[in-house]
């Protein structure tokens, strides 16, 4: 359904949208430009990707792929407010989130690359007048070119709920105070190139006695990634915790992290190591090199995924899943 306010003031947000609706701290980081419904439950978002970033780095030429899922994530908070009547202070959590994009659709230009995601609704479910959850079904474009797929399913909390689920996790206050001070210090990263990476600061992972365990670094100073104050490590934490996974298993190849699948099972703490483990899915060299990524936190699986690493070198050595 639309929101009762009608599509009119839905298609009023047509520049820079106000940080509020994105779940952002910072205006620099907003990627959606405008929102109008284009049917029942169907609406076309425009994005714009800057041509540089200060973590979403363009790599060989190509834009990082992570900007669809970003660009993804803040159409979830959007849509949930000026679509489906959801008030601030609600929390929208991730259930399953996937990706799917064409490399060659990534190529920097010579301006910032104008995206539109045509996302179209389903599964909607309510709890009384308020919205309880919902799937969301993206096809992106640029310039008229498909540009990749994405999907995520979340559930919409108010803050009561969200409070007897958290518990004193749900107060900020509360996890500065008591949870944090108890945290693992920062490990020491891993080597920045082996996880395509090109500065200590931006790697997520630290090396373990294993090759095929790493341990999740939560620097809260991290500019982007901690964009806002936070009772737990956020989703694109993880997701980028799975990314530098499956470029540690890719490596010396390089690639594009083209495709991934990602399913949440609870919430990753900040108070407690969580561990990424990753095994490559086939041990045959190809150019498409699937690997599955699981976290492990306190003895329960935070999420699995399966990411696939789409390689630019087509003469390299077979992978390792290294990890120091």
């Amino acid at each position: 359904m639309l929101a009762r306010h009608g599509a009119s003031s839905i298609a009023a947000l047509t520049s820079a949208l106000p940080r509020e609706y994105v779940h952002k701290s910072a205006h620099s980081e907003v990627l959606l430009t405008g929102c109008r419904a284009v049917g029942a439950d169907e609406y076309a978002i425009t994005a714009q990707w800057p041509r540089t970033h200060s973590f979403y780095t363009p790599v060989a030429g190509r834009h990082d792929p992570l900007l669809l899922a970003e660009s993804v994530r803040q159409a979830i908070p959007l849509l949930s407010h000026i679509a489906y009547e959801v008030p601030f202070g609600h929390r929208q959590i991730w259930d399953t989130f996937s990706y799917s994009v064409n490399p060659d659709a990534l190529v920097v230009g010579p301006t910032p690359a104008d995206i539109t995601l045509h996302v179209r609704c389903s599964g909607i479910t309510r709890r009384g007048s308020r919205l309880a959850g919902l799937s969301m079904h993206v096809t992106a474009t640029r310039d008229g070119e498909l540009l990749g797929t994405a999907e995520a399913a979340f559930t919409n909390q108010p803050p009561a709920i969200y409070q007897r689920l958290r518990g004193g996790y749900a107060d900020l206050e509360q996890v500065a105070a008591r949870a944090l001070p108890l945290a693992p210090p920062l490990a020491p990263p891993l080597a920045p190139r082996r996880v395509g990476r090109d500065r200590f600061h931006d790697v997520v992972l630290a090396p373990s006695g294993s090759t095929h365990r790493t341990l999740l670094r939560t620097d809260l100073n991290h500019p982007i990634l901690f964009d806002h104050p936070v009772d737990h490590a956020p989703g694109m934490l993880l997701l980028e915790a799975v990314r530098q996974g499956a470029y540690g298993c890719a490596f010396p190849r390089q690639g594009v992290l083209t495709d991934m699948e990602i399913r949440f099972f609870r919430y990753a703490e900040l108070n407690s190591p969580c561990w990424i483990e990753t095994s490559p899915v086939t041990e045959e060299p190809t150019d498409r090199l699937p690997v599955r990524v699981a976290a492990h936190q306190d003895g329960a699986v935070v999420f699995t995924a399966t990411a696939t690493v789409t390689t630019t070198t087509a003469d390299a050595p077979a992978h390792t899943c290294a990890a120091a």
